[in-house]
């Protein structure tokens, strides 16, 4: 059950947007423990009053947040997956890195993502928002491998393409943390991904380097 309510007046949303940009301001600056419903209400220069009628908590000012995080990575998968998904087993396997750095590239724009992502997992009350989204990019990314894997148990394909989002989601908060060797990770994520798609219970065998250019010329035409 959520502990956030969301407006629906444009004189109640102004109130509800100003709280939100308060609150990620201050975890920016201050962390989750040290944030507090007063905090953001002086912030935002409101009243307490105003961020009851939307929010129980601190906690439930986060998950809106986190809601709001979670939905847009949600849909860069989704475009991700209109791009690749007809072009090959081989091509979406080499362009998961491409995601990889659309989701870094949004936590970068969020104010305070670390410590959204750090609540996620700490506090109970709000993995169900991290489990929901992790398992909405685990279907949605096995769907389309299934249709290039014929014969292979859907549940091998899920449990692998969970660990690929599980490692995505961890390399994205770890780049948060420290990102002086970000372009070296996600060489080291291409090399990952390849291990867990071309494992041989699979039936699938990598591609040859020219092929992989050959595809890569391909979509940039198509493009």
């Amino acid at each position: 059950m959520s502990n956030h309510r969301k407006p629906m007046q444009e004189r109640s949303r102004k109130t509800y947007e100003l709280l939100l940009s308060a609150a990620e301001t201050l975890l920016e600056e201050v962390g989750i423990e040290r944030i507090s419903s007063n905090l953001i209400v002086q912030r935002a220069k409101l009243t307490s009053p105003a961020f009851y009628r939307y929010f129980d908590d601190k906690y439930a000012v986060i998950e809106a947040l986190a809601e709001r995080l979670m939905q847009r990575q949600n849909e860069a998968l989704t475009r991700w997956i209109d791009r690749y998904r007809d072009a090959g087993y081989d091509t979406l396997v080499d362009h998961i890195e491409d995601l990889v750095r659309e989701m870094d590239a949004i936590t970068r724009q969020q104010p305070g993502a670390i410590w959204i992502m750090r609540a996620l997992r700490a506090v109970p009350s709000l993995t169900h928002i991290r489990l929901a989204s992790h398992h909405f990019v685990t279907d949605l990314m096995t769907d389309v491998y299934m249709t290039y894997l014929p014969g292979v148990p859907r549940e091998l394909v899920r449990r692998r393409t969970r660990l690929a989002v599980e490692i995505a989601y961890s390399v994205d908060e770890m780049l948060k943390e420290d990102a002086d060797s970000r372009e070296e990770v996600f060489e080291d994520l291409t090399y990952i991904f390849r291990s867990l798609y071309y494992h041989p219970d699979l039936g699938r065998v990598p591609p040859t380097p020219q092929t992989t250019v050959a595809s890569g010329l391909a979509l940039s035409a198509d493009a």
